[in-house]
This record gives structure tokens, C-alpha cells and sequence, in this order.
């Protein structure tokens, strides 16, 4: 028996203590904030650490939004990874089955970062209790990441040094199912192109103007075929800001276009990136126009830790399991309803034939699901910077229905629910035992950098961020 058994229990704890943080998970999804301007929850996260005894520091990395808590002053340093940020246009009324936005266009936490960083503060918190009960010589702290969908305000942090003396780094994601992450990600660059011309009269005096416009046009188009010509893992996405105007009669005189460029190492986000600059020169070349670029954010490619998932997946087998109730099964099965077929399709994919007989027609899943070989995630996190730095392990729990996309109404009809409470606080729990196991057993934390010095076979941590 471990001796955090004996002296402190993590389920116990959280148990008793958990409507602390399903109160703060509440209040930050009431007020949803997109990027860099999540000052409430940085209001409530501080309010939370200080009552629990940790020293705050704020505006870490010289980001407003950027938070710390610490607890101890020993030189091993376990860390909880937390985020708060929303999304625009996903305004929903929560318990709701169907789209009902509490704001016209308003932002909703359609990625439920509201159970993250609050579960993530939860299981800071556990771990903070195990420390002072029992002496160990180990400092917590909770970091407070902004801008995860947009900005990447952990790559920001780790440019600035902010993780260079943590030992080990804990985070977890709402999704639909139990289980430690162990994949790697996509790593990333945005950046917005913004045309300048010159307006004229579309009709009187066409040939004095030059179309901002035209410019973004032909340099989709570029982008387009480039596509062809890329690794096949590739991903590139764009989005126009900025059409020029309304008014067909007026050659357009600025435009903008965003674009975000995805792959599975840095160095070919870094190589695709310099063929799109060229494409939107050569737009600029064929409109007469000009641009400039302003950047948008970037983040690395994960490395995931084998040692530190091995950990984690044991304490699936080991806490106590997730437990739904038939109210939490009846709203479920209400918002599986409301997904299309395709979602609904893939709502099983990743389960074993045994497992989907296990769970039958419930639309939650209690089950845990086992450590799958390591694979790539077609998707991007800044917990990926943090990953390049010091050894980082990350969980899913159940807090969705099963087939849920990310980044829908859905996902925010759940976040302030007894579903999104339970599947939050399961996370602490599982987050929680494995730091304490590591702080047992510190030679997992020395085995888990060997593992990551060996992964990076001597490659240094280079932020995609330029300088300014």
C-alpha cells in the first residue's frame, strides 16, 4: 500500500472538497473569454490559490492573463497545467439539448477549459494537501495558461523560461472517454496577411485602382494548389478577416487572410510557412500591392513520455471508478440525439468490441479505456512547448457525451453539469495520484527526463515565436 493511502486519500479529499472547484468551473464558464482576456478567471483562479495557501504570482511571462501559484520551496517541482480561455460564437445555455445561445454570437467554452483549468487547480490542490501532511520535499505549483485556442500563451511562457526548473508537468482535456494521452501533435503557425492597394472607381477608372482584395483571392488560390505539394500530414487553414468592404463599385483597397499551418515537426511547419510568404508575395507582385504580416501564434510539436503515461494509465486501474447517474445518462442520450450521423458514427471508433458491449446504449462512458500505442493527434496544443522543456503527461475523462465533437454547443450545454463536475473531478483525482506516486518514487521523475533527453536526441527547445 502506497503511503498516500495511508495518510492522506486523494478520492476522499476531492470528494469532500469538490464543490470548492465545481464552483469556480461554474463561475468561469458564466463569463467565457476568448484569448489574452480571461482577466475574471485569472481573478477567480487567484482568489482560489490564495485561499488554499499558495503564493500567487500574476502577469507571468509579462501576459495579463498569466498565472502562478506555488507551494513549498523544495528544488523538485511538480507542476498542474491549467486553461481557461473560450471560444467566440458558441453561446449556449447549459443543461440545455438543444442550440439555445444565452448571447446572439456570443463566446461559450466550447472546449470545456473551464473544467480543465479548475480540474487542473483541483488536483494542484490535492497534491499541495499530500505535501503538507506528509513533509514531502517537493513544491506544487498550478500554472494559469491563457489563450490555448489562440495565441498559445504556454509557448509564450516557455520562451520567457517560465517551466525551465519543473521536474514534471500534469494537464488533462475534457473529452468523451477515460484514458492517458499518449500521442504526439501537430505543431503549428499562424499569421495574418494584410493586403494594401488602392480604391478607385470599379467602372469609371478601373485601371487607377489596385485590389487588396484580388491580392487575397489569388493568394488562396496559391495556397490552394500548393496543398499538392506538401508532406502528406500537412494541414493548412485559412480564414478571410477582411473582405475590403461592401460596395462591388469600389476596387478593394485592403484585405486580410489568415492562416494557420500545421505539421508533425517544427522544422516543416517552419519550411511550409516560408512557401506561403512567397505565395503571398507573388499575389502582392501580380495585384501591385502590399503586405505585411502580423503573427498570430505558434506551438511545437508534442513529445509525449512513456514513463509518466504508464504512471497515469495505473491510476485509472487503481482510483475509484467514474460513476453517472440515470439523470446524467437521460441528458446524454438527449445530446447525442441532437449531433449528426457522422458524429454519432464516431462516437465508438476508438473501443474494443468487448468494451461496446459493456456500455451498451448509455451515451457516457464509466469505462477506461487502455493505453494505446503512441499515435499522432491531428490537432495542435501549446502544452507541447511545455513537453520540449520537462517530462509531460496528459489524461481525458468522460465529461462529454459520447460523439461529441470538440468545439460545439454541445460541449457547453455539458460544462457547468454534474456530468462535466464528475468527469472534472475524476481528472484531479487521476492527475492528483500521479504526481503523488512520482513524489513516492522519485525515480520515475528521473527515468521520465531520460526519456525525454533521449526522444530529443540532443535537440534544444526553439520557440516557433519570432522575435519582436
Amino acid at each position: 500500500m502506497s503511503v498516500h493511502n495511508l495518510v492522506f486519500n486523494v478520492t476522499d479529499f476531492l470528494q469532500e472538497n469538490g464543490g470548492k472547484f465545481t464552483t469556480v468551473s461554474d463561475k468561469i464558464w458564466a463569463k467565457p473569454e476568448l484569448h489574452f482576456k480571461e482577466r475574471y478567471a485569472v481573478s477567480i483562479m487567484e482568489e482560489a490559490l490564495l485561499a488554499e495557501g499558495f503564493a500567487v504570482e500574476k502577469n507571468v511571462a509579462n501576459l495579463e492573463t498569466a498565472i502562478m501559484g506555488s507551494f513549498g520551496s523544495a528544488s523538485t517541482v511538480i507542476a498542474f497545467l491549467g486553461e481557461y480561455d473560450a471560444l467566440p460564437f458558441l453561446s449556449q445555455a447549459g443543461g440545455k439539448a438543444e442550440f439555445c445561445p444565452i448571447e446572439e454570437g456570443g463566446n461559450g467554452h466550447g472546449c470545456g477549459h473551464n473544467l480543465l483549468g479548475s480540474g487542473a487547480l483541483a488536483a494542484a490542490v490535492a497534491a499541495k494537501e499530500y505535501v503538507e501532511k506528509t513533509n514531502a520535499p517537493f513544491t506544487i505549483r498550478f500554472y494559469g495558461c491563457p489563450a490555448e485556442e489562440n495565441g498559445s500563451g504556454k509557448a509564450h511562457m516557455a520562451k520567457h523560461g517560465v517551466f525551465d526548473d519543473v521536474d514534471i508537468a500534469i494537464t488533462w482535456h475534457p473529452m468523451s472517454n477515460n484514458t492517458t494521452m499518449n500521442m504526439t501533435t501537430l505543431a503549428n503557425y499562424a499569421t495574418t496577411f494584410k493586403f494594401t492597394g488602392k480604391s478607385a472607381h470599379a467602372s469609371a477608372a478601373p485601371h487607377l485602382g489596385r485590389s487588396a482584395l484580388d491580392a487575397v483571392e489569388l493568394m488562396n488560390v496559391g495556397v490552394n494548389y500548393l496543398r499538392e505539394h506538401i508532406i502528406q500530414d500537412a494541414r493548412i487553414h485559412y480564414a478571410v478577416l477582411h473582405s475590403g468592404g461592401t460596395s462591388p463599385n469600389v476596387v478593394q483597397p485592403y484585405a486580410e487572410v489568415s492562416y494557420l499551418i500545421r505539421a508533425p515537426k517544427k522544422q516543416q511547419v517552419v519550411d511550409i510557412y516560408k512557401r506561403v510568404q512567397k505565395i503571398a508575395q507573388g499575389a502582392a507582385l501580380m495585384t501591385e500591392t502590399t503586405f505585411e504580416e502580423s503573427f498570430e501564434g505558434a506551438a511545437s510539436d508534442l513529445i509525449p513520455n512513456r514513463t509518466l503515461a504508464k504512471v497515469m494509465q495505473q491510476q485509472f486501474d487503481e482510483a475509484p471508478a467514474l460513476q453517472f447517474n440515470e439523470e446524467d445518462f437521460a441528458f446524454a442520450e438527449k445530446i447525442y440525439q441532437s449531433l449528426d450521423e457522422e458524429s454519432k458514427a464516431s462516437a465508438y471508433m476508438n473501443m474494443l468490441p468487448e468494451q461496446k458491449e459493456l456500455l451498451g446504449d448509455k451515451r457516457l462512458n464509466e469505462l477506461v479505456l487502455p493505453l494505446s500505442p503512441e499515435m499522432i493527434l491531428y490537432g495542435s496544443t501549446d502544452v507541447a512547448d511545455v513537453s520540449w522543456i520537462t517530462p509531460t503527461v496528459q489524461c481525458t475523462t468522460a465529461c462529454w457525451a459520447l460523439g461529441t465533437p470538440y468545439h460545439t454547443w454541445q460541449v457547453v450545454a455539458v460544462g457547468n453539469t454534474p456530468i462535466g463536475h464528475k468527469g472534472m473531478l475524476y481528472a484531479a483525482d487521476i492527475m492528483a495520484r500521479t504526481a503523488i506516486t512520482c513524489m513516492e518514487n522519485p525515480t520515475i521523475i528521473e527515468e521520465a527526463k531520460q526519456e525525454l533527453r533521449t526522444r530529443l536526441k540532443g535537440e534544444k527547445y526553439v520557440s516557433l515565436i519570432p522575435e519582436k
